[in-house]
């Protein structure tokens, strides 16, 4: 009867958590040491301080924040950009889907695969952004839909799985959408 014992339950549990929290704590420090390095490390800045804060609110060791602080001050972290993309739906709904890479190709194929394999494409710049008003960084940065589109229960099951499919990439920061 090997690996029935108690301790094998909380190792798998504990690897599906440890999982979780590095996916999670390795995009908030990518995107700390992009703050970083457009603040030049002044952690007074308000985007910096924001994306500390994001980072804290999530428990992230302190040693990994002033690392990732250090990193983005001594470019180590290669050319990192943000990148916002946007897309159509089910259900016609507005998605913008923020980004944070350091190869802009690869970036935007994993988007591009992830959206066709659900059945929707990338929308030409600007042809979603008129559905969201941008956040300034001290409020949190995103982005806040001016209206909503009411959309079936079908379609919303449909739009929570292309969300969860779009998190769970390396390169995607956060998903927005003006569904209801």
């Amino acid at each position: 009867m090997s690996g029935h014992n108690k301790w094998s339950k909380i190792k798998n549990k504990k690897a599906v958590t440890d999982a979780q929290k590095s996916k999670i704590f390795g995009k908030l420090v990518r995107f700390i040491a992009v703050e970083s390095k457009a603040a030049k490390g002044d952690t007074n800045a308000p985007g910096l301080r924001a994306a500390i804060e994001k980072a804290k609110e999530a428990n992230v060791p302190s040693d990994n924040i002033e690392r990732a602080i250090k990193k983005g001050l001594g470019g180590e972290s290669g050319e990192m950009e943000q990148i916002t993309y946007e897309a159509y739906g089910p259900g016609g709904c507005a998605i913008m889907i923020e980004a944070l890479t350091e190869n802009r190709n690869k970036a935007a194929q994993e988007i591009k695969h992830i959206l066709s394999k659900n059945g929707f494409e990338l929308a030409i710049p600007g042809s979603a952004a008129w559905a969201f008003e941008k956040n300034l960084p001290q409020n949190g940065g995103g982005w806040n839909p001016k209206n909503t589109i009411p959309i079936s229960e079908e379609d919303g099951e449909k739009l929570n799985s292309l969300i969860e499919e779009l998190e769970e990439n390396d390169e995607v920061q956060e998903v927005f959408t003006n569904a209801e």
